[in-house]
């Protein structure tokens, strides 16, 4: 079947036409990246894991790739406002400007974990050495998506936390957009945490005062979770205006390990997270949990995938979102269970609160198991404030703006109290108070 290209996604070819001789390493694996990509498109309604979120009519304009050397030196005070309550978390610190790593802001330890910037990486592989842009799963599964990345990745980090290390502070990656026009920056982590590793890492995306309030950010997260390691892995997408981002996590479980993910976005015009999480060591453990906050027309899709391959695993999944305006939440959950994952434990919720009569949850849980020794189980609400409860509160005298607030709040602490790590947790819990201050 031959795919009818739209002018986005052809301006998009057009402008990897133009950059290829700027980008540096894997021109083979780029290459094939963006055939491929122009092969097929976005995705649209018609595949079924993007039937809520149909990219390819999403997708409006073809940014300019943001390309290195573009960006503007970074004021640190600038920094601190564009990190807002993010700022007072103590931690191992790795700052990207418009995709771009800036060394000169990183607050490194490297007793426990190594770290290496893509940029340096391809530049030291450009003979010809395609393995640092070769996706596990993203690839062999066929997504644009991922592609698009693969082609024009200009930067990014490889992490690694030796076996047995205990970092004292958590890693903090910041991506901090300040081009003052609407630009596409793409990123790339491959992230691994050792064996017997006790370690937590926060991605954080936000904006810069005076930064464009468009453009689209791509960004791929690869995580090798080893045997017995205890990984906390975090995502934050706050206050970036209209910006689309686009997020792939991929994760591999090794055997008697514990990965606790949470996703919290709030101020972004379009987020699709995707997430495919493979257990591949047996009695392991999987908690991934996140906040949605959209007003306006946002856009928000989690969409999850976790599979569970070996036996004596357990996987959690809570989401809760608050909807105003004509935002629109989407939660896909599907768990696979192969036949020879016996006694799998797995149970995943979606909860939405709609503030509006205009605003839409979307919640497609999914259970495919071929295992017969299992437990497995998944729900979905949605509703509107409880007038009880509200009254309830201002019977004791509470305003009913102060009242709404404390209510709204309740809801979505249930899902931030997962965030383990307590300087996270607060930073998170005053964002979501900020947002719900404008409700």
């Amino acid at each position: 079947m031959v795919t009818t290209k739209n002018k986005v996604e052809q301006g998009l070819v057009e402008a990897f036409q133009d950059v290829a001789d700027r980008l540096v390493g894997g021109a083979e694996e780029r290459e094939a990246a963006i055939a491929r990509f122009e092969a097929t498109g976005f995705p649209h309604r018609r595949i079924e894991e993007w039937k809520y979120t149909d990219l390819r009519n999403m997708v409006k304009e073809a940014h300019t790739p943001f390309m290195p050397g573009g960006s503007k030196t970074l004021d640190e005070g600038v920094l601190q406002k564009a990190l807002g309550p993010l700022s007072a978390i103590d931690a191992t610190r790795i700052v990207f400007v418009d995709g771009q790593h800036q060394s000169s802001f990183d607050q490194l330890d490297e007793s426990a974990v190594s770290v290496a910037t893509l940029a340096n990486q391809l530049a030291s592989h450009s003979d010809g050495d395609q393995s640092l842009l070769a996706d596990r799963e993203a690839t062999f599964r066929g997504s644009s998506v991922v592609d698009l990345n693969t082609a024009l990745v200009t930067d990014g980090t490889e992490i690694t936390i030796g076996p047995g290390s205990k970092p004292a502070k958590p890693i903090l990656v910041v991506h901090v957009a300040q081009s003052a026009n609407p630009a596409m920056t793409t990123i790339r982590h491959k992230i691994s945490c050792g064996a017997g590793a006790e370690a937590s890492l926060v991605e954080v995306f936000v904006r810069a005062p005076g930064a464009a309030d468009a453009g689209l950010i791509n960004t791929v997260s690869e995580v090798d979770v080893g045997n017995g390691a205890q990984f906390a892995h975090i995502k934050c997408v706050s206050n970036v205006a209209k910006t689309s981002q686009l997020a792939n996590w991929h994760v591999t479980i090794g055997a008697d390990a514990n990965y606790r993910a949470f996703h919290f976005t709030a101020g972004c015009g379009l987020a699709r997270s995707d997430g495919l999480i493979q257990f591949r060591g047996e009695r392991s453990k999987l908690d991934f949990s996140g906040a949605f906050l959209g007003r306006d027309t946002d856009h928000i899709d989690t969409t999850l995938v976790i599979e569970h391959l070996v036996p004596h695993c357990e996987s959690r999944e809570l989401f809760k979102g608050v909807l105003d305006d004509r935002a629109r939440g989407i939660f896909q959950g599907k768990v696979l269970v192969t036949q020879d994952a016996q006694k799998t434990d797995g149970k995943q919720m979606a909860q939405a609160l709609m503030l509006s009569p205009d605003s839409e949850f979307d919640s497609k849980p999914e259970l495919e198991i071929y295992a017969d020794d299992v437990l497995c189980g998944h729900g979905s609400t949605s509703a509107e404030l409880d007038e009880d409860l509200l009254f309830y509160l201002r019977s004791r005298g509470i305003p009913k703006d102060q009242a709404r607030s404390l209510l709204i709040e309740s809801f979505v602490g249930e899902a931030l109290a997962c965030v383990e790590v307590d300087s996270v947790r607060e930073a998170l819990t005053k964002l979501a108070r900020t947002w719900l201050m404008e409700v």
